[in-house]
């Protein structure tokens, strides 16, 4: 999964990105909330980790930003010393998907990620993605198209897949760049702007299919569904 991770204290930032990226996620780390922020504002994350108590803008603020202001609706979970209970109730009101008081036990951060996704996007871990009239079985990494198999490269398979696993989200080009073809800076963001176009070819994700993969400037793609083709 794709992590933002938003905290002042350099060492344990460095430590939690540590067990994140042990744990086989890919971490962007912020040591201030306004370089979050501009990020944040071209960027899709898989969910994010917020301390509380930061130096420019506090947590609360952060989250109330990506709530209200981006209508964004990545889980978050908070991080933070503060520990009463009115704090927790403050935190979860505000849109916070879980809390985790410091200091944080590695195997418990761990495993509130992974809970907290399962409710969040609990395709992403399933071995049959079916999406009428697409069919993955990402076992045999196939994907049929009204029972009927299409060709794909690697590549254009795994975009395709995760594409339908993040069914009406907007995710920037950068996720997906990072998500199929890893982090890797010899790659321009035109590589996914030229799958997506032969992906949206051979799947047939048209209006008219009932489907549609748009682009948004300057960030990504959305893959949407209509409830009849053609609406």
């Amino acid at each position: 999964m794709r992590l933002a991770l938003l905290e002042d204290d350099s060492v344990q930032n460095n430590t939690l990105a540590e067990w994140l990226r042990a744990a086989g996620h890919e971490v962007h780390s912020f040591v201030g909330s306004r370089e979050f922020m501009r990020v944040a504002g071209r960027e899709s994350f898989d969910l994010c980790l917020i301390d509380w108590m930061l130096p420019e803008m506090s947590g609360t603020e952060v989250l109330d930003w990506l709530r209200r202001d981006r209508a964004n609706d990545t889980p978050v979970i908070f991080v933070t010393a503060r520990d009463a209970e009115e704090d927790i109730v403050t935190a979860l009101g505000a849109g916070a998907d879980d809390y985790l008081v410091k200091p944080v036990r590695r195997y418990e951060l761990i495993s509130r990620i992974e809970a907290v996704m399962r409710r969040a996007r609990p395709q992403a871990a399933d071995h049959i993605v079916d999406v009428p009239p697409y069919y993955f079985d990402t076992s045999a990494k196939r994907v049929t198209v009204d029972g009927q198999p299409v060709e794909l490269t690697d590549k254009e398979y795994d975009l395709s897949l995760f594409l339908f696993r993040n069914l009406g989200r907007l995710i920037s080009r950068g996720h997906m760049l990072e998500a199929v073809w890893g982090r890797n800076p010899n790659l321009a963001t035109r590589t996914v702007d030229t799958h997506v176009s032969r992906v949206r070819s051979k799947l047939g994700l048209r209006p008219e299919n009932g489907f549609r993969l748009s682009p948004t400037y300057n960030y990504g793609y959305r893959l949407e569904k209509f409830s009849d083709a053609g609406e």
